[in-house]
C-alpha cells in the first residue's frame, strides 16, 4: 500500500481499532443519598443530598458535571462540614430539574473516599405536566417553519472600497504626472524659436519703464542680454559668457571662415552698442535716452540681419534635430513611467505596511494571496448532529457520511456511522464516528465498562500503521460545554508527504466518549504552525456536545 492510500483509509482503520477495546468490571457500594421530593412539576428544582462520614485524613471526591442525566444539574452547592468527635460528616447538595414530563431514575453517583470508591442508590423521580385551563388559556398550533434567507455576503463592499482607493490613486497619478497641463507664459516663450523669443523680448523691453525712470544701466543690460542670448543660440554658444572683445573677435572669425554671412557693418554696429553698454554698466557713463532708443532699433535690425546671414540647415541637421526632439520626448515619457511605478509601489507598500501593523503581516498576505484554512475559518460554519446518540458539532463545512467497508467478522460485532471532511493528506481533517458494540454481555448485575484509554491508544497505533512517525502523545480529561465527560488524546506527529520521501509535522486531537455500549470519537488533524487551523480546532472543540439517544 502506498503512502497516499494509507492516509485516505485511516478513518476505517481508526474505526477498526474499536474491536481492541478492553472491558473491566467495577462493583458498586451503598452510600447515603436523599432527595427532598420524589414528585415535581416541569422545571421545578429538587435538592439531591449526599452525606459522607469519614476521617479527616481522607480525600473525598464528589460528582461533578452532568452525571445526573436524565436530570440536569442547575446548581452545585458548596460542601458543608460537620465535626463528630474525630470524624467529619461532609454534606454535598445539588439542584436538579427536568423539562420533560415522565418518570425518571437518577443514576448511581460515584463517590471516592481516599482510595475506595462508593456508589449511591439510584432514586426515582416523577416529573408532572403543568395543568392548563383551556377555558382561560387558548391553545394554538405550532407555527410552521419559516425559511430564513441566507445573510448576503459583504465581499462586494470590500471590493468597492478597494476599487475606490485604486481609482483615487490612478486619478492623482494622471492629474499630477500624465495630464497635459496648461503652459505658463514662461513655458510658452521657451518653446518659441530663438528669433521669435528675441523679438518678443524687445517688445517687452519697450513696455518697460527703464527709460522713463532713467534706469539706463538696467535698460542696456536687458538690451545686450537679448542680442547675446540670440547669438549664443544661433551663432556662438559662448556669447553669453564672453567679453565684448572676445565676442566680436569670434564673429569676425566666423565671417572670415564663411560660416556666417554677416556684414562687416553689422559686426561694427554690434561692437559699438556692446561697448557703449559696457561703459554704462561698469563706468556709469551717461547716455542720452534717444541714443538708447536708437541702439534698441539697431539691435532689432541686427537680429534680422543675423537671421538672414545664417545658412539654411541641411537635411541631415534637420533629421538630427527631429531625432533629438523625439529622444527628448521618449526620455520625458520614460521619466513619467518611472515616476508612476515608484509612486504606485510606494502607495502599495505603505498600504501593506499600514494594514500589516494593524492586522498582522501574515494575515494581510494571506488575505491578498489566499489561504485555504483562512477561508474555512472565515466562511459560514455549520452546526449539526451526527450519529446516534447524536454528537453536536460546529464545522466550517458539512461533514459527509461515508460507509467504510469492514471485514465480515468485525461488521458482525459493531454498528458504526462515520462522517468526514477532508483527509489526512489535506491541510485540515475532521472525522466523527459513532460505534455501537453488539451483544455487550452483562455479568450478573455488574456493569461492563469500555476502557476508553485503551481504545484511544489503539487509534494511535493505527496512525503508526498509516505511516505516522515521531508521535508525541498527551492525554487529559475533556468536558464538553454541556457537561459530558470524556478523554482527550493530543500531540504532534510526522506524516509522510504523498509521492515524496519527506515528512510533514502535524497536530492531532482525538476526543473519546463512552455511554453503555457506544463509543463516540471526534478526530482532527491539521498542519503545524497554521494559526487559522488552530483557531478552527479551538472553535470545534468548544462546540462539541453529546446528547442522549431518543427513546
Amino acid at each position: 500500500m502506498n503512502q497516499k492510500s494509507k492516509g485516505q483509509n485511516l478513518p476505517i482503520s481508526i474505526l477498526f481499532s474499536v474491536c481492541f477495546v478492553l472491558f473491566s468490571f467495577v462493583a458498586g457500594a451503598q452510600v447515603k443519598s436523599t432527595i427532598d421530593s420524589t414528585s415535581i412539576k416541569i422545571g421545578q428544582q429538587i435538592t439531591y443530598t449526599v452525606s459522607v462520614e469519614t476521617d479527616s485524613t481522607n480525600l473525598v471526591v464528589f460528582p461533578e458535571g452532568q452525571t445526573f442525566n436524565p436530570l440536569e444539574v442547575i446548581d452545585s452547592y458548596d460542601i458543608d462540614t460537620l465535626k463528630k468527635q474525630d470524624k467529619f460528616n461532609l454534606i454535598k447538595k445539588y439542584g436538579l430539574t427536568q423539562f420533560d414530563s415522565g418518570a425518571y431514575t437518577i443514576p448511581r453517583q460515584k463517590i471516592i473516599v481516599g482510595d475506595k470508591t462508593f456508589f449511591t442508590d439510584s432514586l426515582q423521580v416523577e416529573v408532572r405536566n403543568v395543568v392548563i385551563d383551556t377555558t382561560k388559556q387558548g391553545l394554538y398550533d405550532i407555527k410552521p417553519i419559516i425559511e430564513v434567507e441566507k445573510p448576503a455576503s459583504i465581499w462586494w463592499k470590500y471590493a468597492l472600497v478597494a476599487l475606490l482607493i485604486i481609482g483615487a490613486i490612478a486619478f492623482l497619478i494622471y492629474w499630477f504626472i500624465w495630464r497635459k497641463k496648461p503652459l505658463t507664459e514662461e513655458e510658452e516663450i521657451a518653446l518659441l524659436p530663438p528669433y521669435d523669443r528675441a523679438k518678443l523680448a524687445l517688445k517687452k523691453l519697450d513696455e518697460s519703464h527703464y527709460l522713463e525712470n532713467d534706469e539706463i544701466k538696467d535698460y542696456y543690460s536687458e538690451l545686450t542680454f537679448i542680442i547675446r542670448k540670440y547669438l549664443d543660440e544661433k551663432v556662438y554658444d559662448r556669447a553669453l559668457e564672453s567679453t565684448t572683445d572676445e565676442l566680436i573677435s569670434r564673429l569676425k572669425l566666423l565671417k572670415d571662415g564663411n560660416q556666417v554671412d554677416i556684414s562687416q557693418e553689422d559686426i561694427k554696429n554690434l561692437e559699438s552698442i556692446l561697448k557703449r553698454a559696457d561703459l554704462v554698466k561698469f563706468a556709469k557713463s551717461a547716455v542720452d535716452v534717444e541714443l538708447a532708443k536708437l541702439d534698441r532699433k539697431t539691435i532689432d535690425l541686427e537680429i534680422d540681419h543675423v537671421k538672414e546671414a545664417l545658412p539654411e540647415p541641411s537635411e541631415e541637421e534637420k533629421l538630427l534635430d527631429e531625432k533629438y526632439r523625439a529622444e527628448q520626448e521618449r526620455k520625458k515619457k520614460r521619466n513619467k513611467i518611472i515616476l508612476t511605478v515608484v509612486i504606485s509601489l510606494f502607495l502599495l507598500t505603505a498600504t501593506f505596511v499600514g494594514f500589516g501593523i494593524k492586522y498582522g503581516f501574515g494575515y494581510v498576505k494571506d488575505t491578498i494571496i489566499g489561504h485555504e484554512t483562512k477561508e474555512l475559518l472565515e466562511g459560514e460554519w455549520v452546526t449539526s448532529d451526527y450519529g446516534v446518540p447524536p454528537v453536536t458539532i460546529s464545522t466550517p463545512k458539512v461533514l459527509r457520511r461515508t460507509t467504510p467497508e469492514l471485514p465480515e467478522d468485525i461488521a458482525q460485532q459493531i454498528d458504526l456511522t462515520q462522517f468526514t471532511y477532508g483527509s489526512l493528506i489535506d491541510r485540515f481533517y475532521v472525522v466523527v464516528t459513532t460505534t455501537k458494540i453488539k451483544n455487550l454481555s452483562q455479568n450478573q448485575g455488574q456493569e461492563n465498562k469500555i476502557d476508553l484509554q485503551k481504545a484511544l491508544d489503539n487509534s494511535l497505533k493505527v496512525l503508526e500503521q498509516a505511516g505516522a512517525q515521531n508521535i508525541v502523545t498527551k492525554s487529559e480529561k475533556f468536558t464538553t460545554p454541556n457537561g459530558a465527560e470524556g478523554l482527550k488524546v493530543f500531540g504532534t506527529l510526522d506524516m509522510p508527504v504523498p509521492n515524496t520521501d519527506k515528512f510533514e509535522t502535524a497536530n492531532y486531537a482525538i476526543l473519546g466518549f463512552t455511554s453503555g455500549s457506544v463509543i463516540q470519537q471526534i478526530s482532527l488533524t491539521w498542519k503545524k504552525n497554521d494559526t487559522y487551523a488552530d483557531q478552527m480546532v479551538e472553535r470545534i472543540l468548544n462546540s462539541v456536545e453529546l446528547n442522549k439517544s431518543e427513546k
